[in-house]
């Protein structure tokens, strides 16, 4: 019996969905990007670097200037992180 081709294209949509509710990532984020991620987060200096946590789809969680804050946040949610790069 041969091996089926089981891959299939998979949407960005679908992607997006892929681990929501149990997946989350944490990248390090610039002030810059804050207004961006985090509509109603106040006005920031744009050269402060701070910590984001998101669900799988983007969505985002957290963010905060200790990174360890993230992971703890992640826990309390039972997202498991992933590293971004």
């Amino acid at each position: 019996m041969g091996l089926k081709d089981v891959t299939a294209p998979c949407s960005k949509r679908d992607l997006a969905h892929l681990g929501a509710g149990e997946v989350g990532y944490i990248r390090k984020i610039s002030g810059d990007d804050v207004s961006r991620c985090f509509p109603e987060a106040p006005d920031l200096d744009p050269g402060i670097d701070l910590w984001a946590l998101f669900g799988a789809d983007g969505t985002p969680i957290l963010l905060t200037d200790n990174r360890s804050s993230t992971f703890f946040k992640a826990a309390e949610d039972d997202l498991r992180t992933v590293s971004l790069h």
